[in-house]
């Protein structure tokens, strides 16, 4: 049977990359990030709604950074680290717990977010070391192997 790459809904799918494994998961959470959006229907949850948006445009601009030019910009890096603290301040002690996967229709898909997240550092911290990039120095990788502390 000849070979139809009209059938591979992904151009990279065969190569050997770390590359590739990295570009899913991080398009696996756009969608997650996605997932999230119609359920913040509240005018209190219009913050949220707006930061998850941005987010998603973030998570987009780094799935094609791993190929070409890093799209994120210091001034995101800062818009995240600000966010970061936003909602830290938030929650305050109860960050520091594990909380079980549970809640409303828009809690449960941000758990699904905040795993998918992991699963995305996680494949780029492995495209980084196997691949000498050093595009996304920002993230830290260069001290997971030497510490647990973030």
């Amino acid at each position: 049977m000849k070979k139809d790459l009209r059938y591979i809904c992904y151009s990279y799918m065969k190569e050997k990359s770390c590359k590739v494994d990295y570009e899913v998961l991080s398009d696996a959470l756009t969608v997650s990030i996605g997932m999230v959006i119609p359920y913040l229907t509240k005018e209190h949850e219009q913050i949220i709604k707006d930061d998850l948006i941005r987010l998603q445009q973030l998570t987009y601009h780094a799935n094609g950074s791993v190929r070409g030019n890093l799209a994120i910009t210091e001034e995101d890096v800062e818009w995240l680290s600000s966010r970061y603290d936003y909602y830290s301040g938030q929650v305050g002690e109860a960050m520091k717990h594990f909380v079980i996967p549970q809640g409303c229709l828009a809690a449960l898909h941000l758990h699904r977010v905040r795993n998918d997240a992991k699963l995305v550092y996680r494949a780029l911290y492995f495209v980084e070391s196997n691949e000498i990039s050093t595009k996304f120095t920002f993230l830290g990788n260069e001290n997971m192997e030497k510490t647990n502390n973030y």
